[in-house]
């Protein structure tokens, strides 16, 4: 069976792999000339980890990322508020992983140039057309301009929330659904918070920083590379595609966080330690009723972009990828489109609950709560919210996206992983 794949990111590089790794050929087409480790921090949760142990990469992920020990959060004084261990600490077989997303990138590159060999991956292809009924795909050529016809048994769409396979099949979409909320993104070089692996939200809904450390080389020096996030509530219209991921200046946004200086973590000072600050406007896309039309399907930010609360865009990415292959796996050729179908209808209802649960705060939601019952702070946590409240939070955000310690450790039994 030949498979087509249009994105080389990190759900779309994982597919390949998993792919060849069950005995199916696999062409990858990019539309960018060279895939270069762009980007920021990601966590990338167990029950995606379990699957990229399973390629045999846990080695090089402890290499580049940090283990998560726990996910924190705060309100904007400082104050915690719940804290739960994560990855091994909290009892899965397999860790939660703070890491570079470029860096993560580029591992799966490299791995697939080796296994899949330099001729299966394309750079400078951009997919500007697909037929469902002949699983082809028209390629601009981006260096000489030219098209060309590929075809395959099937072409999965994975390329991101601008996808073009998803434009052609639902051309009056519009642009991706505005939140109302901006974040801006950039990484520190500092001295370690905390455990020195915490993974940490501050704020509220309007007000929030997310950060956490993301190199096991820097740690490994006694320092941190701190990825870290600000986020703003800035009404208004859905910035156009060629604002996104602009460079902007510290003072656009850094001033409502002056204050912000924790006996853990002076924030102003993080914000001045970068060199490059990103700015993205936080959004995301309403569920749609199908992914997959005869041969072609959907995958990751192609088929369920969604808000980055919870990190949950590359691990539901991987876990798309994992359920693809299953399904392939077990069809021969006039079989694809049933086991494209069936690949959707156990996905796509599960990724939109977390594009919904994610529109609601997610886990994060936890912080709002504490903003309204006690936006001057408090003496004690539980004055606030109950112990019972809390855990409910953070139970019933993990059931969603597949988070429960039982099924990830099942996986990781059945797939032979300490």
């Amino acid at each position: 069976m030949k498979i087509s794949i249009i994105g080389g990111g990190i759900g779309g590089l994982t597919l390949a792999l998993m792919l060849k790794a069950r005995g199916m050929a696999v062409q990858v087409f990019e539309s960018a000339a060279q895939v270069r480790p762009l980007g920021v921090g990601i966590n990338v949760q167990p029950n995606a980890i379990v699957e990229l142990a399973a390629l045999g990469l846990l080695p090089q992920l402890d290499a580049l990322g940090v283990r998560t020990a726990e996910v924190c959060y705060f309100n904007r004084h400082g104050q915690r508020i719940w804290s739960e261990p994560r990855g091994l600490a909290a009892g899965y077989r397999v860790p939660q992983f703070s890491i570079h997303r470029g860096e993560l990138q580029m591992l799966l590159m490299q791995t697939a140039l080796e296994r899949l060999g330099p001729q299966a991956v394309h750079c400078g292809q951009e997919a500007v057309a697909v037929d469902p009924d002949s699983a082809s795909v028209t390629l601009l050529d981006r260096d000489s301009g030219r098209t060309r016809v590929e075809r395959a048994d099937a072409v999965i769409s994975a390329d991101g929330i601008h996808s073009a396979v998803r434009r052609q099949f639902y051309p009056n979409e519009g642009p991706p659904r505005y939140s109302g909320r901006v974040l801006w993104r950039a990484t520190t070089v500092g001295k370690p918070f905390l455990t020195g692996a915490s993974m940490v939200m501050a704020g509220h809904a309007d007000q929030k920083l997310v950060t956490y450390p993301i190199s096991r080389r820097h740690a490994d020096r006694g320092e941190s590379l701190i990825n870290w996030i600000a986020e703003l509530k800035v009404p208004g219209d859905t910035p156009p595609k060629s604002d996104w991921n602009k460079e902007v200046a510290l003072d656009v946004f850094a001033g409502p966080f002056e204050a912000w200086r924790w006996d853990w973590l002076d924030v102003p000072a993080l914000f001045r330690g970068a060199s490059t600050y990103y700015e993205f406007p936080m959004v995301d896309r309403d569920p749609l009723p199908r992914w997959t039309h005869g041969r072609i399907t959907l995958l990751g930010d192609a088929g369920h972009p969604m808000y980055p609360i919870g990190s949950n865009g590359a691990t539901q990415a991987i876990l798309d990828a994992r359920a693809l292959v299953d399904q392939l796996a077990g069809a021969d050729g006039a079989g694809v489109p049933a086991a494209l179908e069936r690949y959707q209808d156990d996905r796509l209802p599960k990724t939109a609950r977390i594009v919904m649960a994610n529109r609601a705060q997610g886990p994060d939601h936890v912080m709002q709560v504490f903003e309204e019952r006690a936006p001057e702070g408090f003496k004690q946590v539980h004055d606030v919210a109950s112990q019972a409240e809390l855990e409910d939070i953070a139970r019933g955000y993990k059931q969603i996206v597949g988070l429960d310690i039982e099924t990830v450790n099942a996986r990781a039994q059945s797939l032979g992983l300490a």
